[in-house]
């Protein structure tokens, strides 16, 4: 079996694998716990261990380990976790035996992150032709791939979170709000959350849309969009710009990049 733990700024997803390199497989268990690079490898055993044994796997079953970090002071506990606790050294997206195979044509190519890149690489694995990912996290990140896989540059946009809560806390009196879509496509609100919610929401919704028409305009192409990401499922309804709403995206690149490096 494949243990893949996806490092992000907010959380951490640990997944598991029947098998590695299979770009179509639904992981058997997925399991969320909050990112914090103070946590001990020894820490994440605790919890990972016992999430494991509910899942009926022993420690002994797991073959091979890799992980994406964009949190680089998270990189070692995981590195002891692979290490101590499951006689494994893991392997690291984008690096040794793990490296990206293929073509970042950007003016500074390490400078791509590990969650993007394996976004990328999943979605020319699992859809091909020229594509447009969208993936919906701390950061709404947009990315060109081109039909051979190659990866073309993209935008970085705030989250709608983060744009909420730097609403939030840059006014005086504006309420704190959960992120919803709101119950009508009208864009008049009558009471100060509602007009909140659908400038959020709406002007998020417009970004998107103005984006990816922008995209598809310069790759001259037709693209297919791909979302993914905790909140891309929020938008689907509300827009009728995605052609697939993948949210194993990421993970499943891990499986086809531990597929891909040396038994």
């Amino acid at each position: 079996m494949l243990l893949a733990a996806d490092v992000g700024n907010t959380n951490v997803v640990f997944a598991l694998f029947d098998a590695e390199g299979d770009d179509t497989q639904t992981p058997r268990a997925r399991w969320r716990i909050a990112t914090d690079p103070r946590r001990t490898g020894d820490e994440y055993a605790v919890w990972l261990l016992q999430l494991l044994a509910i899942e009926g796997v022993a420690r002994e079953d797991i073959k091979k380990i890799i992980f994406a970090s964009v949190v680089p002071r998270a990189d070692h506990n995981l590195t002891v976790l692979a290490q101590k606790y499951f006689g494994i050294t893991p392997l690291k997206a984008g690096s040794g035996e793990a490296a990206w195979r293929f073509e970042i044509d950007v003016d500074q190519p390490s400078s791509l992150g590990a969650d993007r890149a394996l976004n990328i690489l999943a979605a020319h694995h699992k859809y091909g032709g020229d594509l447009i990912v969208i993936d919906f996290g701390t950061a709404t990140k947009f990315e060109a791939v081109d039909f051979n896989g190659a990866y073309k540059g993209g935008s970085i946009a705030p989250g709608i979170n983060l744009s909420l809560d730097a609403l939030v806390g840059k006014t005086a009196k504006l309420p704190r709000i959960a992120i919803r879509a709101p119950e009508s496509a009208s864009v008049i609100g009558r009471n100060t959350e509602d007009q909140m919610l659908i400038g959020v929401f709406w002007g998020y919704v417009a970004m998107m849309e103005g984006i990816v028409e922008r995209m598809k305009s310069e790759i001259g192409r037709p693209a297919k969009v791909v979302a993914t990401g905790g909140l891309a499922i929020l938008f689907d309804d509300a827009t009728d710009i995605f052609d697939e709403v993948d949210a194993d995206l990421t993970i499943q690149g891990l499986a086809i990049l531990a597929g891909q490096a040396p038994a």
